[in-house]
């Protein structure tokens, strides 16, 4: 892979950040009252003479602009303010919350795969057959099933009658993980199975699939030597994706089961008003989904060198 290539796709992913984190600031600046009406609405001592102050102290009487650059700039410099939430320094707050987000997500990603992977291909070599047609309806259903539906059904079931497991979902307790990660890993499975079959059963009809076949290669070896690295390329692109997205976490899942993570966060902190917390975390998830695109491309470039050179669909 050439440099040249890095450089250009780490230049897009840093000005396409520049662009969204001005987005991020200026939409948060369009949310109703700013941090001085908030406090004058809890306290009833400010005079408007003391709102005027506190707004040319926190600089919120600058234009657009001015403020955005202050804040930038402060934000490089390390810091990223307070959370008038939590009235701790907005860091401390997120970086707790993105472990556990990290946690929950990547369990859920990794069984989604284990199971996923081998099922796709499994229906892609009988398609039609009763068992893809089964796996089919298993998708479906898993794609139709709203999350908050299925974690009450699984709270109802695992926690109400038959007292199982915890409603409730804490890193410090592995086994009251057991029924978010469920619940996130049947959402994902439909997903990937469903990617995998078409991308396996497109690298099956290849010509190099039959010429191996011919010269009496075994069906596992074409399948999994030959087929099974075709097919990986547009599956490791949705993987890339999900893994940026990942970190921003689940609102109704998170919130369902009282779990502490990124989601959960995000949602209070613009609820509540606050800030500091909703831009630096809507950046910081920003940044993890643009990094979760450059490591697309650049997977993809490694399994596919014709991505670098622009001649992945035939023509320069």
């Amino acid at each position: 892979m050439s440099s040249r290539f890095l450089f250009h796709r780490l230049l897009q992913m840093l000005v396409t950040l520049f662009v969204m984190s001005f987005l991020v600031y200026a939409l948060i600046g369009l949310m109703p009252g700013d941090p001085v009406d908030l406090m004058l609405a809890g306290n009833p001592h400010i005079t408007p003479e003391d709102a005027i102050r506190l707004k040319a102290l926190y600089g919120l009487d600058k234009p657009l602009l001015e403020r955005y650059a202050h804040w930038g700039l402060a934000l490089l410099g390390g810091d990223a303010g307070y959370s008038r939430l939590y009235g701790l320094p907005v860091m401390q707050v997120l970086l707790p919350r993105l472990l556990n987000t990290a946690v929950l997500m990547g369990l859920s990603l990794a069984l989604t795969l284990v199971i996923a992977l081998p099922l796709g291909v499994y229906a892609a070599q009988r398609p039609q057959s009763p068992a893809d047609k089964l796996i089919n309806v298993f998708c479906l259903s898993g794609m139709s099933l709203p999350a908050f539906w299925l974690s009450l059904l699984l709270i109802s079931l695992f926690v109400v009658k038959l007292g199982w497991l915890p409603a409730s979902a804490t890193l410090s307790n592995p086994l009251s993980l057991l029924l978010p990660v469920l619940t996130l890993t049947i959402g994902g499975l439909a997903i990937y199975i469903r990617h995998m079959r078409s991308a396996m059963i497109e690298a099956l009809r290849a010509d190099h699939i039959k010429t191996a076949r011919a010269k009496g290669c075994s069906d596992s070896r074409v399948t999994w030597n030959h087929a099974f690295k075709n097919a990986l390329p547009p599956v490791v692109t949705i993987l890339m994706l999900d893994l940026g997205a990942l970190m921003s976490g689940a609102v109704t899942v998170e919130t369902i089961f009282a779990y502490p993570g990124m989601g959960k966060l995000m949602f209070d902190a613009v609820m509540g008003n606050d800030f500091n917390l909703a831009m630096v975390g809507f950046l910081l998830l920003t940044s993890f989904v643009m990094l979760g695109n450059f490591m697309a491309d650049v997977t993809y470039a490694l399994l596919d060198p014709r991505v670098e050179s622009g001649t992945a669909n035939g023509h320069e």
